[in-house]
């Protein structure tokens, strides 16, 4: 008898491998696997859900780490993804945002139309009139929003959609805006276009109301509400429903891993291989088509396809070899503006705010609101210019949410936990002072957020038990957020639609054959939404459907 040797195995060849397990990566990859597909998911931390989880940060305290309130998860992500059978609970804030404001005063907005009015009539009688028109006409835009974000965004002028195909792929787009009267189109043009500051100043005359709204359109863009375009940052927050309430936000019990979390159950449960402590070192790239990847240990995937959920600039700088894309297209790559000035923090705390225009540290509704630190648009908008020349806002913008207040699973019994999402600090600091790194101050601003929720809260600083902060350079490191930006790049004109990331290459496919992009990079961007993993997917069952029909003929 003679030993035969045995040849090995050639490795099985997945039909997609996901690049990031993030909330897009695991919502493309549930869709691709509940068709039949093939699937493997590669995450670089331990856990995955990218930027929604939920971490232990202090002894006994957990909460969402980066990501920290619900509102833009489209319900039929949540439906298709059978996430509330895994588990999945959002409930409602009790208010939507209070202000505290100087002295004794403060600005308390939801609860319903009348009750906010009644709020704004303290600081103006004609603004509490004219709130309803303006929800109105938010509303409008926003449904026309909605009916673009499921939207494969057309690639207007490129050399395989042309004539004909191009033509109906911009009516189709059109058609919402077309429903609109003159009036409704003036807007869109508007909130398109005009900084938020113009339009609430147009519309309002009172600072605190001018304040609750504006804060929306400085959420993770490091610019001034008066920057042109900002009106859209507005606009991409209020787009959103809580549990079939449109315009609402809320809190997922557990934290908003529990979010990501029901994702995975979902895609185990279709088969899909999930991969953790997996870091991408590059996309392989065979006869000018994405082939696999190469993970930093080595090994290799192979794969028909490869789906990134990672921000286009990483994707292109530092997986692909520039030897595969075109000059233009790495030009247009490297002049993709990255970037957010939040300065994330997490807190434990022994006690609740006890605030100096409501006073108590007992639970009261606007403990479980938004609770925004910035009395004006003028305010905003010198925290901006300070970042931007200083490295970050002597008199920060905060947002603080006390999670705790409708979730006990955080924090021990009569203790609490706070996310605080603060503004503005410069993702460039080198650029502010030169030499200086984050590192080197991630512990004084820190402080001086604290002391920014002191200032209106004199218990805060005292019942700070502990804390874990993140700058724009730790979002960079932890969460691979090029410029420590939430949004996976700037929500500009520039940069929306079929200009997102590239002109050319909005439909979810890059230029080289089989490699796509599935996270806030593409349509219709950033948040924690799911759509862009969804779009995406979709397009990838369309061609691996062409792909299929070949063979066969």
């Amino acid at each position: 008898m003679h030993a035969h040797a045995v040849k090995p195995a050639k490795p099985a060849v997945l039909d997609a491998v996901v690049i990031g397990g993030g909330h897009n990566g695991l919502v493309c990859a549930a869709y691709l696997a509940g068709a039949g597909l093939s699937v493997g998911v590669v995450e670089r931390r331990r856990i995955v859900g990218g930027a929604a989880v939920t971490e232990e940060f202090h002894p006994g305290f957990r909460n969402s780490t980066a990501s920290y309130t619900v509102s833009l998860l489209a319900p039929q992500v949540i439906a298709d993804l059978n996430l509330a059978a895994h588990g999945l609970r959002i409930v409602k804030r009790p208010l939507a945002n209070f202000l505290p404001l100087r002295g004794n005063a403060y600005l308390k907005v939801g609860g319903g139309l009348a009750a906010t009015q009644t709020e704004i009539a303290k600081y103006s009688g004609r603004d509490a009139e004219r709130l309803p028109a303006y929800y109105a006409m938010l509303s409008r835009v926003a449904d026309v929003l909605r009916e673009l974000l499921f939207t494969t965004p057309p690639n207007l002028g490129t050399h395989h959609r042309v004539g004909i195909a191009a033509l109906v792929d911009a009516w189709k787009s059109a058609k919402p805006f077309r429903r609109l009267d003159r009036a409704g189109q003036r807007d869109v043009l508007e909130l398109f276009t005009k900084s938020a500051g113009d339009i609430l100043d147009r519309w309002f005359e009172s600072e605190p109301i001018k304040a609750a709204f504006g804060f929306d359109s400085v959420v993770g863009n490091f610019q001034s509400p008066y920057a042109p375009g900002s009106a859209y940052v507005l606009l991409h927050h209020v787009f959103g429903e809580v549990n079939g309430e449109r315009g609402q936000w809320g809190h997922a019990i557990g934290g908003m891993g529990a979010i990501t979390q029901a994702m995975a159950r979902e895609c185990i449960a279709r088969g899909v291989v999930i991969r953790t402590h997996a870091p991408v070192r590059r996309v392989i790239v065979e006869q000018g088509r994405a082939a696999g990847v190469e993970l930093e240990d080595g090994a290799a995937i192979a794969a028909r396809r490869v789906v990134a959920n990672v921000n286009p600039k990483l994707l292109f700088e530092q997986l692909v070899d520039r030897e595969h894309l075109d000059a233009d297209f790495r030009t247009r790559i490297d002049g993709y503006r990255c970037g957010s000035g939040t300065f994330r923090m997490n807190v434990a705390l022994s006690a609740l705010p006890d605030f100096k225009c409501l006073p108590g540290s007992s639970v009261q509704p606007h403990h479980g609101s938004g609770i925004i630190v910035a009395p004006s648009l003028a305010y905003m908008e010198r925290a901006y210019f300070d970042a931007k020349l200083h490295g970050w806002s002597r008199a920060p913008i905060v947002e603080m949410l006390i999670p705790s207040v409708v979730d006990d699973s955080l924090a021990p019994p009569g203790m609490h936990v706070a996310s605080l999402f603060c503004q503005h600090a410069n993702p460039r600091l080198g650029d502010a002072l030169p030499g200086h790194t984050w590192d080197a101050h991630r512990d004084e601003v820190a402080d001086l957020m604290v002391d920014t929720v002191n200032a209106v809260a004199p218990n805060f600083r005292q019942s700070v038990l502990g804390r874990r902060v993140l700058t724009p350079l730790d979002l960079e490191r932890d969460f691979a957020l090029t410029g420590g930006d939430i949004f996976h790049g700037a929500l500009a004109l520039d940069q929306l639609f079929s200009a997102r990331p590239v002109l050319g290459n909005a439909d979810y496919r890059m230029p080289i054959k089989g490699l796509y992009l599935c996270g806030s990079g593409a349509h219709p961007g950033g948040g924690v939404t799911g759509i862009p993993g969804r779009n995406a997917a979709r397009e990838i069952l369309k061609d691996a459907g062409k792909a299929r029909r070949r063979r066969r003929g």
